[in-house]
């Protein structure tokens, strides 16, 4: 469940909406463009588009938006990006992240979608909420904060070819990756997802919507490794049945013998011939 449905808005109740500003009060045109947006569905907006729709310049453009920035009806996630917070939303101090990280990917002109922990969690797979909204894209780049919001960014070099699904949120669609390229992620970046530990007890609840030919084919897609690890984790938690075509591509393509777990601090126990690992950590398993 993403977030709660819009409030509806029409041109007779967007000053209520907006709260402060009684009816018939004076607004300058800075401010009638922003209170305007919502009642077009709209819910973003550059300080750009600002300057071009009013005239004013961009100094006062700047100081109406910090004002209406402290009044908490406005956030600014990007420099130059805002979105309007909505009454439901002013506590949080911003949009939720999957209304709008899609708008200011395509600002920045980003091939994006939302991955390891918090892809989970959109697919129901997820214990608790990851305290960063977690997205994928090309290049590494600093997180975001928007009020109580964060926004963390994870390279990968590939991010256009991952198999995808697009989700409804109140504000339009947001971008995901598959269960399968879920998957492989959170194995892939462990230690984003809090330990090998962390990403089993996940993958145990992602199991049911996974596909074997489609973890084959999301395996073409990532480092060996990944797939290797995230193999004898399926097993070991008694998922095999879904293992079949991973391990005959495992067989194709793996070279040498890799730790399960990266830099971990166990010595190797055993060994699995199937996916050619190192076993230096105990994951996966029913407790």
């Amino acid at each position: 469940m993403l977030t709660p449905s819009p409030v509806s808005l029409d041109e007779t109740n967007t000053w209520h909406y907006f709260g402060r500003v009684k009816p018939g009060a004076y607004q300058s045109p800075i401010s009638r463009f922003v209170t305007a947006l919502p009642v077009r569905g709209r819910y973003q907006f550059t300080t750009d588009e600002v300057i071009a729709a009013t005239g004013a310049s961009r100094a006062a453009v700047g100081a109406a938006l910090r004002r209406l920035r402290r009044d908490g009806l406005v956030a600014m996630p990007f420099r130059g990006f805002h979105v309007v917070v909505p009454p439901e939303y002013r506590r949080l101090g911003c949009l939720p992240p999957a209304q709008f990280v899609p708008h200011l990917a395509a600002r920045l002109g980003l091939s994006y979608y939302v991955g390891l922990l918090s892809a989970a969690e959109l697919l129901g797979a997820a214990h608790q909420r990851p305290q960063a909204f977690q997205v994928v894209v090309e290049r590494n780049r600093p997180p975001l904060s928007c009020g109580e919001v964060r926004v963390e960014f994870v390279a990968r070099r590939n991010v256009a070819e991952i198999p995808f699904l697009e989700l409804n949120t109140p504000r339009g669609t947001v971008r995901i990756s598959s269960p399968e390229g879920t998957a492989f992620d959170l194995v892939g970046y462990a230690h984003r997802c809090g330990g090998l530990d962390n990403v089993a007890t996940v993958l145990r609840e992602l199991a049911e919507r996974l596909r074997a030919r489609e973890l084959a084919r999301a395996a073409r897609l990532s480092p060996t490794p990944w797939a290797q690890r995230l193999g004898l984790l399926l097993d070991t938690m008694g998922a095999d049945a879904l293992t079949g075509p991973l391990a005959a591509h495992v067989a194709r393509v793996a070279r040498e013998y890799v730790p399960l777990d990266v830099g971990g601090r166990e010595p190797v126990r055993s060994r699995s011939q199937r996916w050619r690992l190192d076993i230096n950590h105990e994951a996966g398993r029913e407790s």
